[in-house]
């Protein structure tokens, strides 16, 4: 168990995207998000107390989590200091970066000299099996996105909410560090060795009564040339009865590709309905999830129209305004 509350380091993440795992903290266990430690140069604000080490022992915070999600997962070289500091005063530190604490020679020795805990969340903890695509009872939604980093996760935590305000019988299936940190538990999908990653996500959401709800937190992009493969696993091992298709519309291209523009609403409807029918014939699409954030309400309310209008299915930003349409379209299969 990872002890809490929390410090959220930001470090120097280049923009607020950058630090998405402290934002999914905040937003979600706010309870948990004591304040944050920024180093020189960072791009992102949580909107929290900024801490030193010291006040926030003073707070009683128990644990540092890094809250950066950069490309590779890499721990900086430039955070070192910092994290030796929290691990010497007293704190632990968890991480859910590719790159394990447990490797970094420096951290181990700082805890073991103080007593402080590693915790590595991006490790399975399971020997997973491989997929059968035996179909499951139960009922299942997977959040699928034009892009990395666009609400999958919000979107599935969302309608979590939604149906359990309902009386709706719902759980949160998280497959990446945020939601790991979030919920306590799930699977770190894109560090499962490759033939396994369907299978845990079919491990992730086994049989459960007929009215019961696994809302699947989306990763990657099937359009993404770097994490599509992780798309699929979710797709095929998911077997989902609904999908929930999630986009941004102020990118102008895929992130952390350049050269690439974000497919169309249509595009990604189109295939990863038809890959998510290879494991479930009956599977539909039940709405759009629109991350409206750098959009004024007014723009926001007539993108989401105009998606409607256009797509013919429910369009919301289940954040700002609600799953409400996305709970009522899941309901009515």
């Amino acid at each position: 168990m990872i002890d809490t509350p929390y410090l959220l380091f930001l470090g120097d993440a280049p923009d607020p995207l950058a630090a998405k795992v402290a934002q999914g903290i905040k937003d979600w266990r706010p309870e948990f998000a004591k304040g944050q430690l920024r180093m020189d140069g960072c791009k992102a604000d949580m909107g929290l107390t900024d801490m030193t080490v010291d006040e926030a022992l003073a707070a009683g915070v128990k644990t540092l989590v890094i809250g950066v999600a950069n490309r590779g997962g890499i721990i900086s070289p430039a955070w070192k200091a910092v994290l030796v500091e929290a691990l010497e005063k007293g704190l632990d530190i968890a991480s859910g970066l590719h790159n394990l604490l447990r490797d970094e020679p420096e951290l181990v020795a700082a805890a073991a000299a103080h007593g402080r805990t590693l915790h590595d969340v991006r490790v399975p903890s399971v020997q997973y099996p491989i997929a059968n695509g035996v179909k499951r009872s139960g009922k299942r939604m997977l959040a699928v996105g034009t892009d990395c980093s666009i609400g999958k996760m919000y979107t599935a935590l969302c309608v979590e909410k939604e149906m359990r305000a309902r009386g709706m019988k719902a759980d949160f299936r998280a497959t990446g560090q945020t939601g790991i940190l979030i919920t306590g538990g799930g699977v770190p999908l894109d560090a499962v060795i490759a033939d396994f990653m369907a299978g845990s996500i079919e491990y992730l959401t086994p049989d459960n009564d007929a009215d019961h709800w696994d809302l699947i937190e989306g990763q990657g992009s099937l359009f993404h040339v770097s994490y599509s493969g992780v798309t699929l696993a979710l797709i095929h091992g998911g077997q989902p009865d609904a999908l929930v298709i999630c986009h941004e519309p102020t990118r102008d291209h895929m992130r952390g590709l350049p050269g690439y523009s974000l497919p169309s609403l249509e595009a990604v409807r189109d295939m990863a309905l038809a890959l998510a029918r290879v494991a479930n014939p009956a599977c539909t699409v039940a709405g759009y999830s629109i991350n409206t954030q750098h959009m004024a309400e007014d723009e926001a309310k007539a993108y989401l129209a105009k998606v409607e209008a256009d797509l013919g299915l429910p369009a919301t930003d289940p954040f700002r305004f609600g799953a409400g349409k996305l709970v009522d379209a899941l309901d009515a299969i």
